[in-house]
């Protein structure tokens, strides 16, 4: 008998509890620049050497942080359950708590590629360098997708949440698109379990039939329903 498939969206509320300072502040800004500054070509285009700072400061300030009790509770589900994790977030804390199965929609920190071809990606823990070249001799980038770039993922994104049994939401408001609308795909059948401290219900969610609220923090509200999943299967 194959396991149940449970599909886990996850936001930047797992990873605040770790200490990752969150995307954006009710003030549209990240760490004190506009985003467009710092996630957008036209600011890697306007300021090449900021932006490279930027998320040398970010992967820098990751390295010293650790996963949660939010993400190693959902390593506990592939006990009994098929788990696939659909994160918008940049980190790799999903991958150090020991999850499989993991689509980043919004890139990854931990990872630069070239300029020139984007097929060229290389894992990259140290700070990003004007003159770091890939192999074909252009420059390396942050592997982020900015504002106005397409989101490469989405499709294999859609793919396993419309196969999924159970879907997870952690951590996420679900109000920005195309991300936003990933829940609208999963089958009709499947319960939507959305675990936020301050659930904000996007026009997917209110539609859905089978959604279960859990107004909680994601290190307790992950805890509690992944204790539910494992004694029901």
């Amino acid at each position: 008998m194959s396991k149940k498939r449970i599909t886990v969206l996850t936001g930047a509320g797992i990873s605040a509890e770790s200490g990752i300072k969150t995307f954006r502040d009710a003030g549209g800004l990240w760490e004190g620049h506009d985003v467009m500054e710092v996630a957008s070509p036209q600011g890697w285009n306007k300021n090449r050497a900021l932006v490279i700072d930027f998320y040398n400061q970010r992967r820098a300030q990751l390295l010293e942080v650790n996963p949660n009790a939010g993400h190693q509770a959902l390593v506990e589900l592939e006990e009994k359950y098929e788990v696939h994790i659909v994160t918008q977030n940049v980190d790799d804390l999903h991958e150090r708590a020991g999850s499989s199965n993991i689509i980043h929609l919004h890139g990854e920190l931990t990872k630069v590629r070239s300029l020139g071809n984007e097929k060229l990606v290389y894992d990259w823990r140290k700070d990003l360098l004007e003159g770091d070249l890939c192999e074909e001799g252009h420059q390396l980038r942050p592997h982020i997708v900015w504002f106005g770039e397409e989101v490469p993922m989405l499709q294999k994104a859609a793919e396993v949440v419309s196969q999924s049994d159970i879907v997870l939401v952690v951590g996420t408001s679900m109000q920005v698109y195309p991300a936003a609308g990933l829940v609208g795909v999963a089958p009709k059948s499947a319960p939507i379990i959305y675990i936020d401290p301050k659930p904000s219900l996007n026009y997917e969610m209110k539609m859905a039939e089978n959604l279960v609220t859990v107004a909680e923090v994601a290190t307790t509200g992950v805890r509690k329903v992944v204790n539910e999943l494992l004694a029901d299967n």
